[in-house]
């Protein structure tokens, strides 16, 4: 089994666990390639086995058989945004706090790589939302997995954003901004707004208003196969835009569309995975927070 590493600013505390993981991997006659930024952080610190190499250019990762993720849900979306139309399957190993997508405790590594060698694992389809836009964005990266939003910028007044769903009129939000979230984002800013929880493998949409001006208005959910477009109108001449964690600045004359992507991001499931154990586990749900 070919295995590639990616991390981003991993500390020295979990250097230990990369060295683990690549030992395990290696001990079963896996070969382990690490992403550059994670390559020359933990070969700096020194220990690195002489086998373990860079990954080169990204058609490399066509024979890449999995993706470990290691750190939070940030780090899987990175992880997401570099392997792109590849599909290749993703782990995500949890060194950060909340871990909704990156589910694999740290101390529970040594079961997973030997549920992963042995194939006892499925993939999961995330649907992905895409960008187009009337000007080149995100240098190319016009993907998500969690969420398209269109922001106003610093502390200037709401923005009005017109929205449209497949050419028919939905609505004038007049907010701080909008976001076009996938069932796997309804559980992050999206969520955080009042938006509803929607299980991962659902064929939706939601639209979720960041403060809007009038309070009768709500999040709704539309079919993933929709287009939806927007123009939006504010007295600042910018705006922000922005998938998952990558924003760019845009002036009201860009035109936008958010549609689902062609392709999908597969993340690896473990046959003990429940999305709604994790919910009950992450959101507190059924503890009596009185005590």
């Amino acid at each position: 089994m070919n295995i590639l590493l990616h991390g981003i600013n991993i500390s020295s505390q979990f250097q230990t666990c990369i060295h683990q993981l690549i030992q395990a991997f290696e001990k079963n006659g896996s070969k382990v390639q690490l992403t550059k930024n994670l390559f020359n952080s933990i070969q700096k610190r020194g220990g690195l086995s002489p086998s373990v190499t860079v990954l080169g250019a990204k058609e490399e990762l066509a024979d890449i058989d999995v993706v470990i993720s290691i750190g939070g849900d940030g780090t899987l979306l990175d992880t997401i945004s570099l392997i792109g139309a590849y599909e290749t399957p993703v782990l995500g190993i949890n060194t950060g706090r909340m871990g909704f997508l990156a589910t694999i405790a740290k101390e529970e590594k040594d079961v997973a790589v030997i549920d992963l060698l042995e194939n006892r694992y499925s993939l999961e389809d995330r649907s992905l939302v895409k960008l187009e836009s009337s000007v080149p964005l995100f240098k190319g990266l016009n993907f998500g997995l969690n969420e398209f939003t269109i922001h106003k910028r610093d502390t200037s007044s709401m923005i009005t954003v017109h929205t449209y769903i497949d050419g028919d009129y939905l609505n004038s939000y007049w907010a701080d901004g909008l976001i076009v979230s996938t069932p796997t984002g309804s559980t992050g800013y999206s969520l955080s707004c009042g938006g509803p929880l929607i299980s991962p493998l659902a064929k939706n949409f939601v639209i979720t208003p960041v403060s809007p001006h009038n309070l009768n208005v709500r999040p709704i959910v539309v079919s993933d196969d929709s287009e939806i477009s927007f123009k939006i109108e504010g007295r600042s001449e910018k705006f922000l835009v922005s998938l998952d964690s990558r924003s760019a600045p845009i002036d009201a004359s860009v035109e936008l569309k958010i549609k689902k992507e062609i392709f999908v991001a597969k993340l690896v499931k473990f046959h003990n995975y429940s999305f709604f154990d994790t919910l009950r586990q992450k959101l507190n749900w059924g503890y009596d927070m009185r005590n």
